[in-house]
């Protein structure tokens, strides 16, 4: 999956960015306090 689809997808649900980290850029889920760092390769795996 490319890097652009998953922020994409990740902030329709609702997710917002919160700041950059040394490899990773760190979303949080607002309503349910879950943070997920997203890396900042182009492709990304699914699994993610």
């Amino acid at each position: 999956m490319k890097r652009k689809e998953l922020i994409k997808k990740i902030t329709s649900f609702g997710c917002e960015f919160v700041r950059h980290g040394g490899r990773h850029d760190l979303y949080i889920n607002p309503k349910t306090g879950k943070k997920q760092p997203v890396p900042r390769h182009d492709e990304i795996d699914e699994h993610l």
